[in-house]
C-alpha cells in the first residue's frame, strides 16, 4: 500500500491508521545465478523512441485514449497470475503515471496487463484498470481511500487466478480492526466484478493488529491454496482454502505461533525442501523485489506452516538498466516465466517521479540485452 503524501515514495509502501508503517510483499525476491548472467551487461539506450519500438506505448502520461483489445477467455489454467485462464501468465501493477493535469491526485488504481502468446509474452493492448469506485468492497458503507495488490493465487480452485487486494477500511483505533484485505476473482473475462473482504474467523485472530503480508501457499498439501497472513505478537493467521466466493476459508484454526514482523514466499520454489508442502519464510519486515533478505522458514505440512526450518537467505539481483526514461529510477516488478520457456523472466519498471514510465519485460530465451516488450503506464489513463 501506499503513503498518502501525494504519492509513494518506494514502489511498495502505504501508510495505513496504524501505529506502524507497513511495506508490501506484491513480489516475491529470486535471485538465480542464470538471471544474473542474463541482466548484466544490459544498457540503456539514449533513443528516446525505444519504448515505442513494436507498437508500444511511449513513455509519456496524457489521456489520449490507448488501444485496447478484448480479453481472450480461456479455460481454465493453473497459472498463479493467470486471470483468464488463457495458460498466459498476467502482469499487475500498482504504480501507474499520473495525468499531467491530475499530479496531487490518488493513485490511478490497479493496472492489468494480459499474457499472450508469442515472442512478446505481454499484450499491452489487452488491459483493463481496477479502481476503488468500481472494484472495492466498501465497510460500513465507506469505500476505502487505498486499494493496492499483494499477491495472487487461485483461492476458490475453478482454474482462474484471483487478486488479494489491500485497503485501509474506516477505523477509530478502538479494540480489533477491521480486515482491510479483499479478494477479486478471476474468470474467462479476466480479474474484475466487485470485491469481497477477507473473512478471516476470530478464532484464527490474534490481537488487535491489522492483519497484513498475505502469502499464498499450499502449505498443507491438499492441492488447493491457502493464505496465511500476520496477526499480533508475531503469529500467523493460516486460512486454508479453498475459499468461498463470499471471501471464507475452508478452514481457520487457531493462530500459528512462533511467527515474525513480516511474511514471505521462498524464493524461486515454494516448496524448499521438496516434501510436497509449501513452506513460509518469516522476516523482520517485507523483503523488497531484488533485493537480498534473510529470514527464517516455516515448512509446511499436515498442520499448514507451523515446523521449524532454519535460517533463510536469498542474494540480490541486479537490475537491467531499462530503455527510458534515461537518468530514472529502476525497481524490480516481478520475476516470473511469462513467454512460457520454463526459465523465470524479469519485469522492472523505469520512472522520473509521477509523469513518466517504462515497463520493460527481459525474457532469457534469447542472449540478447533487448526488451521483449516495453510500455507505459499511461495506457491506463482513462
Amino acid at each position: 500500500m501506499r503513503t498518502r503524501e501525494g504519492r509513494s515514495a518506494g514502489a511498495l509502501i502505504h501508510y495505513r491508521p496504524t501505529p506502524t508503517t507497513r511495506a508490501k510483499a506484491m513480489v516475491r525476491a529470486v535471485a538465480p545465478a542464470l538471471c544474473l548472467t542474463l541482466l548484466v551487461g544490459c544498457s540503456a539506450t539514449d533513443d528516446p523512441d525505444q519504448s515505442a519500438k513494436n507498437g508500444d506505448a511511449p513513455p509519456t502520461a496524457s489521456r489520449t485514449p490507448a488501444p485496447q483489445l478484448p480479453i481472450p477467455q480461456g479455460k481454465g489454467s493453473k497459472l498463479p497470475d493467470d486471470f483468464n485462464g488463457d495458460g498466459h501468465r498476467d502482469l499487475v501493477l500498482n504504480d501507474l503515471v499520473k495525468d499531467e493535469q491530475d499530479s496531487h491526485g490518488d493513485d490511478a488504481g490497479i493496472g492489468i496487463v494480459y499474457g499472450t502468446e508469442g515472442p512478446r509474452a505481454l499484450d499491452p493492448a489487452v488491459n483493463r484498470l481496477l479502481t476503488v469506485r468500481e472494484n472495492a468492497a466498501p465497510i460500513e458503507g465507506v469505500l476505502p481511500a487505498a486499494f493496492d495488490a499483494e499477491v495472487s493465487c487461485d483461492l476458490d480452485g475453478d482454474g482462474f487466478a484471483d487478486l488479494v487486494v489491500a485497503t485501509d477500511p474506516p477505523y477509530n483505533g478502538v479494540g480489533r480492526p477491521p480486515v482491510p484485505l479483499q479478494l477479486l476473482f478471476g474468470s474467462p473475462d479476466g480479474i474484475g466484478g466487485k470485491a469481497v473482504v477477507l473473512r478471516i474467523p476470530d478464532r484464527a485472530r490474534y490481537g488487535d493488529e491489522w492483519p497484513d503480508n498475505p502469502v499464498c501457499g499450499d502449505f498443507d498439501g491438499d492441492g488447493s491454496a491457502d493464505l496465511a497472513v500476520t496477526a499480533s505478537a508475531g503469529r500467523i493467521s493460516y486460512l486454508r482454502g479453498p475459499f468461498t466466493r463470499a471471501g471464507a476459508p475452508k478452514a481457520a484454526p487457531a493462530p500459528i505461533p512462533d511467527g515474525g514482523a513480516a511474511l514471505a514466499a521462498p524464493a524461486g520454489d515454494a516448496d524448499v525442501n521438496d516434501d510436497g508442502y509449501d513452506d513460509l519464510v518469516i522476516t523482520q519486515r517485507p523483503p523488497q523485489m531484488g533485493q537480498a533478505f534473510t529470514g527464517t522458514l516455516l515448512l509446511g505440512g499436515l498442520r499448514g506452516p507451523a515446523e521449524a526450518g532454519g535460517p533463510y537467505r536469498t542474494k540480490a539481483l541486479k537490475p537491467p538498466a531499462a530503455p527510458a526514461p534515461a537518468g530514472g529510477e529502476t525497481d524490480f516488478l516481478r520475476y516470473a516465466d511469462f513467454d512460457g520457456d520454463k526459465r523465470r523472466d524479469v519485469v522492472v519498471r523505469t520512472h522520473q517521479k509521477e509523469r513518466t514510465d517504462v515497463v520493460a519485460l527481459y525474457g532469457t530465451r534469447r542472449k540478447a540485452t533487448e526488451p521483449l516488450v516495453t510500455f507505459s503506464t499511461a495506457i491506463f489513463l482513462r
